[in-house]
């Protein structure tokens, strides 16, 4: 490849996790081009989502509230390229930027995390949990509907400790971010994608560029891994058909064998007293088209409205 005449600059939040994303990037590109250090830059931006940590995400404006800060600067020139976790990204980007490089998908199950118990079932009577997943808390209550939801918001840290207080007997976190973090301590047992359908796109780091900037395209193909492009691909076309926000409780997993692609998805009332679920198969190169297949499915199945409480 080219030489680089400046350092690449790697935009991201600032949040332990992010970090860990932006550096695992940032190593990526490293070994593909053999490039040093000094030829990139991370650059930690504040958003919203970061900024504004006593209201649950569906309150101050679902999606985009991780994203629009550092899109912003992307397309002032200010960064090169945008580290992003998929699931926090809305399906559309701004005018004149892309996602065209996804890293190899990460483990994309729920983990249950509780220093007592470990499983909901283990939970007792009544116990509180704290989440602010709208998904999460949906596909709680419609097993344990005796259970309690408090909001617990923060980095993964901030919400171990929280735990590790007593503000709730158990909570839930990403197996994704678990192991990015080498957090192989923390009391975590993975949770059966059967029994919690993970949020669409968990587990995976998109990378975002300018569409005109041909030089950093370049550069990322080396990065890009096609199967989680396919498996995106299907899933954010059954989100987009669903309209999917942070306010609406939907789920999806998608899983490529050959030249094969299945999804599940499922959608759920906020209190979980109503379910919705479904599987949707066919060909790689028809992702988009059986993910929207299983959307409007969905949507039939579910009746007007029911996405929009």
């Amino acid at each position: 490849m080219a030489m680089i005449q400046k350092p690449i600059r790697i935009g991201t939040r600032g949040s332990p996790l992010a970090l860990a994303q932006a550096h695992e990037t940032r190593a990526r590109l490293k070994t593909a081009h053999g490039l040093p250090d000094e030829a990139f830059e991370i650059v930690v931006i504040s958003t919203q989502g970061d900024r504004v940590l006593d209201r649950p995400l569906s309150q101050i404006g679902g999606k985009g509230l991780f994203t629009r800060e550092i899109e912003d600067a992307l397309i002032a020139g200010q960064i090169d390229i945008a580290v992003h976790s998929l699931k926090d990204m809305p399906t559309t980007q701004p005018a004149g930027l892309v996602l065209d490089c996804f890293l190899p998908r990460e483990d994309p199950r729920d983990a249950f995390v509780s220093p007592t118990y470990q499983s909901i079932g283990d939970l007792p009577q009544g116990a509180v949990v704290g989440t602010s997943s709208l998904r999460r808390v949906a596909q709680l209550l419609s097993v344990r509907p005796d259970l309690k939801t408090i909001a617990l918001r923060g980095n993964v840290g901030t919400r171990l400790k929280k735990l590790a207080d007593g503000e709730a007997s158990a909570t839930f976190l990403a197996m994704a971010g678990l192991n990015r973090l080498g957090l192989a301590d923390v009391p975590a047992y993975p949770i059966d994608a059967a029994q919690m359908l993970p949020a669409v796109c968990q587990g995976v780091i998109a990378i975002e560029r300018r569409y005109d900037d041909t030089t950093t395209q370049a550069v990322l193909t080396a990065l890009h891994h096609a199967e989680t492009a396919v498996r995106v691909t299907c899933e954010r076309a059954y989100l987009a058909r669903l309209d999917g926000s942070c306010q609406t409780p939907i789920a999806g997993l998608s899983r490529a064998e050959g030249d094969q692609i299945s999804l599940t998805g499922e959608i759920l009332k906020p209190d979980g007293s109503v379910r919705h679920a479904g599987v949707a198969s066919g060909p790689i190169d028809q992702a988009a088209e059986i993910g929207r297949g299983l959307a409007e499915r969905l949507l039939a199945e579910a009746g007007p409205g029911f996405l929009h409480v």
